[in-house]
């Protein structure tokens, strides 16, 4: 079967329902510290043609890959995201979490506890660091102006936390600002990390280039929404939220190139699958671009990019398991994640990988 198909394309009248994407996780499952060794996760192995479903671990991710492919990650990297501060007068605490630099000193943020943050408030992190309260968002956010002496993502980094995702129960700590991060993080913007690059060492990229497999660099900006479960029982009803994304036009030259000479496209995480189907033409030739993109993909989907997908395992009802299931199918995918819940598999953002073929 053409790689590049959905394995709903024979029937396009397919009408999927929210339910499908769920199953049930022990809560003891779900990872809340990442491994010593990042190469050591688990890697579930899943073959589309023969529906075969291999555990292995994720250094021996080299022995799928061939002399002449592509492997394509994402090199966003997160920052200090989640501030706690308190208001001036009172004294009373507030969480402050940024998601958008909308211009220079203005962000767009959420607060806890909402009801008690108003406008003309103003919430103080540090002695040279704080902020006033300018304006609402229609999605119940805020606007702040912030105010710092010095440069302001270098008192971040000083002041701010890891923004850890929801589920991972504890408060970040000092090993999270590099843990949290992959190896190829190096443009700044993200809140939430593309976890499935995380596995990845130094050691183990040599190994695969050592075969004679290009390495290429998308960046998407992960953000807050990419944890938000679908709330409509018809999925084609979800509305998607926004991420920017670059593409260069070398990079995308080299993917195409890579594919007309029979290499096929690694995609290490669903924010690379989702740069690269929203540059990619009808005929799976892509270009290089930038801006936002709300591409939402879920079955039936023609995957014009990938030809092999690595990532992590997702939220029940969430996006990222939509996409994922629209590439490997909704029966295959959904049985790899029983028998991970079954193999004691670690889910999530801390957790171990799955490799799409």
């Amino acid at each position: 079967m053409d790689s590049n198909k959905s394995f709903f394309e024979d029937d396009i009248h397919v009408k999927l329902k929210l339910e499908d994407f769920s199953y049930h996780l022990p809560e003891k499952l779900i990872a809340q510290y990442p491994l010593p060794d990042r190469d050591q996760s688990r890697l579930m192995v899943v073959h589309r043609e023969t529906g075969q479903i291999e555990h292995k671990v994720f250094a021996d991710l080299h022995e799928y890959i061939n002399k002449g492919d592509c492997v394509v990650v994402n090199n966003t990297r997160v920052f200090p995201a989640r501030l706690i501060g308190t208001k001036d007068k009172t004294g009373a605490k507030v969480e402050v979490f940024l998601l958008r630099n909308l211009e220079n000193g203005i962000w767009e943020v959420m607060v806890k506890p909402a009801r008690k943050v108003r406008l003309g408030n103003k919430i103080v992190f540090s002695e040279d660091f704080s902020c006033d309260i300018i304006d609402n968002t229609v999605s119940g956010g805020r606007i702040i102006e912030t105010h710092c002496n010095g440069d302001f993502f270098e008192v971040l980094e000083r002041v701010g936390q890891t923004p850890l995702p929801p589920y991972v129960k504890r408060p970040a700590e000092d090993l999270d600002r590099e843990s949290y991060q992959t190896i190829f993080a190096s443009v700044r913007g993200a809140v939430a990390a593309p976890t499935a690059g995380r596995h990845f060492t130094p050691e183990l990229v040599d190994k695969i280039r050592a075969k004679g497999v290009n390495f290429e660099e998308i960046t998407l900006h992960v953000g807050l929404g990419t944890f938000k479960p679908v709330q409509v029982d018809d999925i084609s009803r979800h509305q998607m939220h926004s991420e920017y994304y670059e593409v260069s036009n070398s990079t995308a030259y080299n993917i195409t190139k890579t594919r007309e000479k029979g290499g096929r496209i690694f995609t290490i995480g669903t924010t690379t699958v989702r740069a690269l189907e929203t540059v990619a033409d009808r005929n799976g030739v892509v270009r290089g671009g930038k801006g936002w993109t709300d591409k939402y993909i879920f079955p039936p989907h023609q995957f014009r990019a990938v030809d092999g997908l690595v990532t992590n395992f997702h939220l029940p009802l969430s996006t990222l398991l939509m996409m994922t299931a629209a590439f490997g199918g909704l029966d295959l995918v959904m049985e790899a994640y029983k028998k991970a819940v079954k193999e004691k598999y670690r889910f999530f953002s801390y957790g171990d990988a799955m490799l799409v073929l």
